[in-house]
């Protein structure tokens, strides 16, 4: 009988989400599971290092190798970090389920175990997000920057070496490696906004493969379906890229209502604008939308220039 073939990266945390979504089909389905196969691809920003995901494509360089590999039928599912997936997908391909989301927030490092406040002026932060970085100069504009990219292991160990004074993880990534990081502050939503989709977990496959989609409707999380759905409808309604610093979180409240926080800046960090709404599930991808819209309007047309050209 053919495999079923699981598309990942092959960093450590990748692979683990994908033996994570391997498991859990497993259990699903008990008949298919000597028959799921994970397939390790290697993309351009694993290959890439030396320059930020902005100079060098995008976001768009952790997945296009995986759905090129999914549209020439050589994986059946493609398993993604979601907010490393672009806004807009390839024609022929859809995201199909979601894993219940891990913790969202970030957590601030740094070789001392200072707090972001603590520290001495003009450190140097370590980070390739540019969110992240507009983030922390907005509350320190002292600081100096230092491209850091690499795995979890390879970015704590600079810092741990003081090749870098801090630097910013997702907790996430932490929890799914198992990685405890005893110098690390954990940082509240209302500190740092994190990025759409963070924590989140999905799983793309091809436009009209039923049996697919209907083999990862199984595992699907509901909760987390909503939650991405309007944090990538605001991307969308921003025209939001890793060159844009953009942050938005959407949170069940009960009662079938939800929050929803966006926020953009200036890369320097010198200008912010965030909002808040509440909204039912059915309409909270619109509420995004509607709130994207407003801070642009509330930006103005000056503002979002350069909001949109991203670093120089």
């Amino acid at each position: 009988m053919a495999s079923i073939r699981i598309g990942t990266r092959g960093s450590p945390l990748a692979r683990i989400q994908a033996e994570t979504v391997r498991n859990l089909l497993g259990d699903a389905h008990p008949h298919l599971a000597d028959q799921l196969e994970i397939v390790t691809i290697r993309t351009s920003g694993d290959r890439i290092q030396d320059r930020t995901l902005a100079e060098s494509g995008g976001k768009g360089l952790f997945t296009k190798e995986i759905e090129r590999a999914l549209l020439d039928d050589e994986i059946d599912l493609a398993v993604h970090s979601m907010k490393d997936v672009p806004t807009f997908l390839p024609d022929g391909l859809k995201l199909a389920a979601f894993l219940p989301r891990e913790d969202v927030r970030d957590m601030w490092i740094s070789a001392g175990g200072n707090n972001i406040a603590d520290m001495p002026k003009g450190f140097r932060l370590g980070t390739a997000s540019v969110r992240r970085q507009a983030q922390i100069l907005a509350r320190r504009p002292d600081l100096e920057l230092s491209l850091l990219r690499g795995n979890v292991d390879t970015r704590l160990k600079k810092v741990r070496a003081r090749e870098v004074d801090a630097t910013l993880l997702a907790c996430a990534g932490l929890h799914r490696l198992g990685v405890d990081v005893p110098e690390g502050y954990v940082l509240d939503t209302d500190e740092l906004l994190p990025a759409a989709a963070q924590g989140i977990v999905g799983i793309e496959i091809r436009a009209g493969d039923d049996a697919t989609a209907s083999l990862v409707a199984a595992i699907n999380d509901q909760t987390a379906e909503i939650c991405v759905h309007a944090e990538r409808a605001f991307l969308a309604a921003l025209d939001g890229s890793c060159r844009s610093p953009i942050a938005a979180l959407a949170q069940p409240l009960g009662s079938a209502q939800f929050a929803f926080q966006g926020e953009i800046l200036a890369v320097d960090g010198s200008q912010v604008f965030r909002t808040e709404r509440e909204s039912s599930a059915e309409r909270l991808a619109e509420v995004a939308t509607e709130a994207a819209e407003a801070l642009k309007q509330e930006a103005g047309e000056t503002f979002m220039k350069a909001f949109l050209a991203g670093p120089r």
